[in-house]
């Protein structure tokens, strides 16, 4: 029997197929539940989610935010002017958000506040406080609007 010898030779190899192949399937499927979560996560973003495990609870009928239309103002040459569209409850942000990076971003009124997204991810603008913000030359300010901490906006 010169078989078995041969058969012996080729076992490490057709284990070494099974678990490139095992190995391939188990990263396909990883693959496939990494895509299936960024499919939830911009699904939920596109539904008006706050954050990851906070959904708005009025997708519907979007939450009126009309008084934050204007121009509100941050520290170091930051801006925010909040426009109204044609939709009810939706509004058209145009930021100078750090040093280098503004843009123009449409925006849903929410319970929360107002929710869009930028190149940085999904934000959701909210009514605070100046000293809520994190900015100094906030402090002390109560009309505002905070993105996160370290980026808020205040009216005069």
């Amino acid at each position: 029997m010169r078989l078995a010898p041969l058969a012996l030779g080729l076992a490490p190899l057709v284990l070494g197929l099974a678990a490139c192949n095992t190995a391939d399937q188990a990263a396909q499927e990883t693959g496939n539940a990494v895509e299936s979560t960024g499919s939830a996560v911009a699904n939920a973003v596109e539904e008006g989610a706050t954050s990851l495990g906070e959904t708005v609870t009025n997708i519907a009928a979007p939450t009126d935010r009309d008084a934050w239309v204007g121009k509100w103002t941050g520290v170091e040459g930051t801006i925010l002017t909040i426009a109204k569209t044609d939709d009810p409850g939706r509004y058209k942000l145009d930021m100078q958000y750090t040093l280098d990076d503004k843009g123009s971003f449409e925006g849903t009124g929410t319970d929360a506040g107002i929710a869009f997204r930028r190149p940085d991810g999904q934000q959701v603008l909210r009514a605070t406080n100046g000293d809520a913000t994190g900015l100094k030359y906030l402090a002390g300010k109560k009309d505002c609007l905070t993105v996160k901490q370290g980026e808020g906006y205040c009216r005069d």
